[in-house]
């Protein structure tokens, strides 16, 4: 949308370029990627930005209220309890729509989450771009003024928190098998800590323990918790050692609880010019009669895991569970990044980090997906080209 690096890009752009790019992220750790990585950046002009920004502090400012843990509280009743949990979240990922209202561009919130993101892909994804296009150095990827090392450095001190690189651990299901694998391979890189299964942990007492590549049995003291507890649940195959519900000794960078906390639940709650008609399937009085402007989804799923975007009226009347659904009016999407056939849709996520003892989180980077389908998402965007994940630049 910055029309001038827009027309640039475009006129560098080449095929052989897009696919030195791919390889220079497989050969960082001889794998590559198994989701899409899109062919160009997505340049955000200041106008846009400012509407970004705007969007993002009344989401925080929603969270930040007084009331808001005795609001959410419901979330937690209806999913697993994990103790200990912090006074606020560690990590915010806020996802907006570039979308078209009374002719103008506009974002509008999709969706937000307490939990973390692609937070080293995204840095290293910038750097590989800037390889390839020297011209982008002109922009940047982060937000507040950071610089690339001043981001790196206040990601390690969000995750590890001053603990030995040896005591904190990146905790996933099968992190080997995940699609974000290639970001746990950055965080391991880039800031030292080893990547752990859920099965490899065991439990004495109240402590946690796993076993290093030299054999050693190493205490567990803090958590970057990369699991989802839907996918947990899922993989019944599994045997775990420990128990997330036992009152362990250990801190969390990402406490379990605020995925479900600022998840789609706090929707119906968000009222204003960024946001979106949401409404608990619960709450509804009529089913509206116009469905095909409105999206049903599972308020805790990932991935787009059970969303129906063409709803029937039965798929409302067969949800069992109400309290875990939501009703989402549709947005106009607007084609604004111009390829070389055509336009193409996104939508931006601005990632955030809350220090321990900050009073407010801090707006750090972005993740953006680009999408020529009916909606963002891979079912949607099959053999096309233009499309997947890729990162936003700013103006400096």
């Amino acid at each position: 949308m910055i029309d001038k690096h827009r027309q640039l890009f475009n006129q560098e752009f080449t095929v052989e370029k897009y696919n030195n790019l791919l390889d220079a992220i497989a050969s960082d750790f001889d794998y590559k990627p198994t989701f899409r990585i899109g062919e160009t950046p997505f340049f955000i002009p200041n106008s846009l930005k400012v509407q970004l920004l705007e969007g993002c502090q009344d989401v925080i400012s929603f969270i930040q209220k007084d009331d808001f843990k005795k609001l959410t509280n419901k979330a937690l009743e209806l999913n697993r309890k994990v103790p200990n949990e912090d006074n606020h979240t560690t990590f915010l990922a806020i996802d907006f729509g570039i979308c078209e209202e009374d002719g103008k561009v506009v974002p509008k919130l999709i969706e937000v989450q307490g939990f973390p993101s692609l937070y080293n892909f995204q840095n290293n994804l910038f750097e590989k771009f800037q390889n390839q296009y020297p011209f982008l150095s002109e922009l940047t990827p982060f937000l507040n003024g950071l610089t690339p090392q001043e981001y790196l450095q206040l990601i390690e001190e969000v995750i590890c928190n001053d603990y030995p690189k040896e005591n904190v651990i990146l905790l996933e299901i099968e992190p080997e098998k995940q699609n974000t694998k290639i970001d746990f391979y950055y965080c391991n890189r880039d800031i030292g800590i080893p990547i752990v299964c859920v099965t490899e942990l065991h439990q004495k007492g109240n402590q946690l323990f796993y076993t290093n590549k030299k054999g050693e049995e190493i205490l567990v003291k803090r958590i970057y918790n990369r699991v989802i507890f839907d996918e947990l649940d899922l993989r019944t195959d599994l045997k775990l050692n420990f128990d997330f519900s036992s009152d362990l000794d250990v801190e969390w960078a990402g406490h379990p609880t605020w995925f479900f906390r600022i998840s789609k639940f706090i929707l119906p709650y968000l009222k204003g010019k960024y946001f979106i008609e949401t409404t608990l399937v619960s709450d509804l009085v009529d089913i509206p009669k116009d469905l095909e402007n409105y999206v049903l989804k599972p308020l805790f799923s990932f991935s787009g895991i059970g969303v129906i975007f063409n709803i029937q009226k039965g798929d409302i009347e067969a949800v069992k569970e109400k309290d875990l659904y939501i009703l989402q009016k549709k947005v106009n999407y607007l084609p604004v990044v111009q390829s070389p056939d055509g336009k193409v849709k996104a939508e931006v996520r601005i990632l955030a980090v809350w220090k321990k003892n900050a009073s407010a989180p801090t707006l750090v980077t972005n993740l953006v997906r680009l999408s020529r389908g009916e909606m963002v998402g891979v079912k949607f965007n099959k053999d096309k080209d233009w499309v997947g994940g890729t990162v936003g630049l700013f103006e400096r």
